[in-house]
């Protein structure tokens, strides 16, 4: 994994942009350069394989109790692949714009290419706004619900302060993250974000298999409409992760190396949420629906209390990689940026931090809040809106002929082609925004009318000292 030499070479051979300064790529090797420029294909698979699970690993068994043990694994195998699908379209369509672009000799050195930046280059402005809109609700969002799990996990280790307490630590340690320029510096961060999520896996799975089933364990799922499709949402959810695929395209040298890379990443992602999800699920059963952070039935231990350390900060990591295309949109906006000095776009990016801080402290459910975003947001973000522009782009025998990127192998003729992108979009408007957001947010009104607004404490056990029983009496 040395980082690579060369300088990225423009998509299109007749353009000589290079995306790296010159500077960085006769550094040679270094250990700057080591562990913080990473554009390789290695880089790009950490970034992506890291990213799709992070808390999501928490809240799978919980999906699985409302599910059920067969549906569960075949919607993970399902949105899985589903998800890899329009991952490979968006890579698509970055690539197309961008050889549009080079062949106009536009040069992408101090900018970063965004999904909505995209759209409007091959689809116009009305595109723009709506990539806009939808992504960046979901990013911002995204970034709520790592902090949330923040403060959800570390309760595990020390319950001394409630949750919204951790909430407000928490969210002041995730704003440094402005202080990190663009994805090429997440090369450690993806690397060891990924050993944390596996290590979580593992200790889940064999935790969950040494404790054996709970006396008189019951699997009834699935017995509920509403839980149903609340779950199967989590896992769309789950693997819609790719909000951020463009721009972990854009950090790449050589971007066309993507197409195939999101697919890896996913299978390998397989190896951590089956097992861990199964196995939580057989040995506690039915009382996982009211446990959605799958660390609290387990047995406290020096096990845990590491997994829930590197959780934690692997949720950091995952903040970062959320709230980063934010900071990219927000510095466009004041024009902030190509701005070569570090600490003042950070003092520009604080804004974007605030706004997340305040709605986890508002919407401290973890668990329905992922089913709600999935339903609302992921569906329309990562499933339906790729494979619309994909279809809209390539409409014309022209388009079609002039292609940058020719169809994949598997794929015979342009008619499969367009068959598989109208499945996905009828499949997640009519399953996943139609039942999932009836059913999650249902859940999610549930939610707030058990526990109210500004939750001190979200689903904690009552404390048994009497001074806290006051406290605990409104849950």
């Amino acid at each position: 994994m040395l980082p690579q030499k060369q300088a990225e070479e423009a998509i299109v051979p007749t353009t000589t942009t290079t995306e790296r300064d010159e500077r960085e790529v006769g550094d040679g090797f270094s250990l700057k350069s080591f562990l913080w420029h990473g554009g390789s294909v290695y880089d790009a698979w950490f970034s992506c394989a890291s990213n799709q699970v992070a808390q999501v690993l928490l809240t799978l068994p919980y999906s699985f109790s409302q599910l059920g043990m067969v549906s569960g694994i075949i919607f993970q195998v399902f949105y899985g692949l589903l998800g890899s699908w329009t991952a490979y379209l968006i890579s698509i369509l970055y690539i197309e714009y961008r050889s549009r672009k080079e062949k106009e000799n536009v040069n992408f050195k101090n900018h970063v290419i965004q999904w909505f930046e995209v759209l409007d280059g091959l689809l116009g402005p009305y595109w723009k706004a709506l990539g806009l809109a939808f992504n960046c609700t979901f990013l911002l969002l995204g970034s709520v619900i790592q902090l949330i799990a923040c403060a959800s996990n570390i309760y595990y280790i020390n319950d001394k302060l409630d949750k919204r307490t951790w909430t407000y630590i928490f969210g002041a340690c995730c704003a440094t993250t402005v202080f990190i320029p663009s994805f090429h510096n997440y090369r450690i961060w993806s690397f060891l974000g990924l050993g944390m999520t596996t290590y979580t896996a593992w200790y889940l799975t064999i935790a969950a298999l040494v404790h054996g089933q709970v006396e008189n364990v019951k699997h009834s799922g699935p017995n509920k409409m509403v839980l149903y499709f609340t779950g199967a949402t989590n896992i769309l959810y789950t693997f819609g992760g790719h909000a951020v695929t463009v721009e972990i395209m854009h950090a790449m040298w050589k971007p066309q190396k993507f197409k195939y890379i999101y697919l890896i990443a996913t299978l390998y992602v397989f190896t951590l949420t089956l097992p861990s999800a199964s196995a939580v699920y057989w040995a506690f059963g039915d009382q996982l629906l009211d446990h959605s952070n799958a660390f609290s039935l387990l047995p406290r231990n020096a096990w845990r209390d590491t997994g829930v350390i590197l959780m934690l900060i692997h949720q950091f990591i995952t903040f970062g990689f959320a709230c980063t295309p934010l900071y990219f949109v927000w510095e466009k906006v004041i024009g902030m940026h190509d701005t070569k000095s570090i600490c003042l776009r950070a003092l520009a990016r604080l804004p974007v931090v605030i706004p997340i801080w305040f709605l986890a402290i508002i919407f401290p459910f973890f668990g329905p809040i992922n089913s709600a975003v999935g339903a609302l947001l992921v569906s329309f973000t990562v499933y339906i809106i790729p494979s619309l522009a994909h279809m809209l782009t390539f409409r014309s025998a022209s388009a079609r002929q002039k292609a940058a990127e020719k169809l994949p192998f598997f794929i015979p003729n342009w008619t499969v082609m367009y068959s598989v992108n109208a499945f996905v979009i009828v499949w997640v408007l009519v399953i996943g925004f139609g039942f999932g957001g009836w059913a999650s947010m249902s859940n999610f009104i549930k939610q707030v009318d058990t526990f109210g607004l500004f939750a001190k404490c979200y689903q904690c056990p009552p404390k048994l000292s009497p001074s806290a029983s006051n406290h605990t009496s409104h849950h």
